[in-house]
C-alpha cells in the first residue's frame, strides 16, 4: 500500500483525497508539518494560489523538508500552483520556489479565470484522449535538458517531469480520469 500525502495548506486538497481514495491500495495523508512527511511514499502539492502556498510552506517550515524529501527520491506531483512551487524560476518573483525541477514558469500563462479551458491530452506512457482542466494555468516557458516535457497545448508545455518530480498545469484531480494520478502513484 503506498503512502500519498497532500499538501494541505489552501488548494484543491478535497478533490485530490476522492481521486485517490477511488483508485485503491493507497493511504492519504494530509500534511501540514514536517514531520508528517517521515512516513510518505510521495507528496501532491495542489493547484491553489501559488504564492499563498509558498508564504505558507514557509511559515510551517516545509521548505527545506520538501526538498530534502525529493532528494531521497520520493514522488512529488505539483499540479498547476503546484507546478510554479516546484520550479527554479517564474517571471513572478514574490513566490519562493521549492527549486525541485529545472523549469522557469509563466504563472497564468494561459490568462486570467475568465481564459480557463478543458482540451483532452495525448500523453506517451500515460494515455490518449486524457482530460485536462486549466484554471488559470501556468506553462514551462523553459525547461533543462534533465526535464521530460510530455504534453503541449499551443506549443506550451504543460507537462513535465525530471526524475521523482511530475508536474501538470492542469488540474488531473478534477476529472474521472486516473491515469495520471495511477502514473503519479507508480513513481513513488
Amino acid at each position: 500500500m503506498k503512502q500519498i500525502g497532500i499538501l494541505n495548506l489552501q488548494g484543491a486538497v478535497s478533490e485530490h483525497i476522492t481521486m485517490l481514495n477511488h483508485m485503491g491500495n493507497i493511504h492519504v495523508s494530509l500534511v501540514q508539518h514536517p514531520q508528517q512527511l517521515a512516513t510518505l511514499d510521495g507528496l501532491i502539492i495542489p493547484g491553489g494560489e501559488s504564492t499563498t502556498i509558498s508564504r505558507l510552506i514557509k511559515q510551517n517550515g516545509l521548505l527545506t523538508p520538501i526538498q530534502q524529501f525529493a532528494q531521497q527520491g520520493k514522488g512529488i506531483l505539483g499540479t498547476c500552483a503546484g507546478l510554479v512551487l516546484c520550479g527554479k524560476a517564474t517571471t513572478h518573483s514574490e513566490v519562493e520556489l521549492l527549486n525541485l525541477m529545472d523549469i522557469c514558469v509563466e504563472r497564468n500563462g494561459f490568462g486570467r479565470q475568465i481564459n480557463s479551458f478543458e482540451t483532452q491530452l495525448d500523453i506517451p506512457n500515460i494515455g490518449q484522449h486524457i482530460p485536462a482542466v486549466f484554471i488559470r494555468a501556468p506553462y514551462i516557458a523553459k525547461a533543462g535538458e534533465n526535464v521530460q516535457q510530455l504534453a503541449f497545448v499551443d506549443q506550451h508545455c504543460i507537462m513535465a517531469q525530471q526524475n521523482n518530480i511530475l508536474v501538470c498545469a492542469f488540474h488531473p484531480e478534477l476529472t474521472n480520469d486516473n491515469c495520471i494520478m495511477q502514473y503519479f502513484v507508480d513513481l513513488c
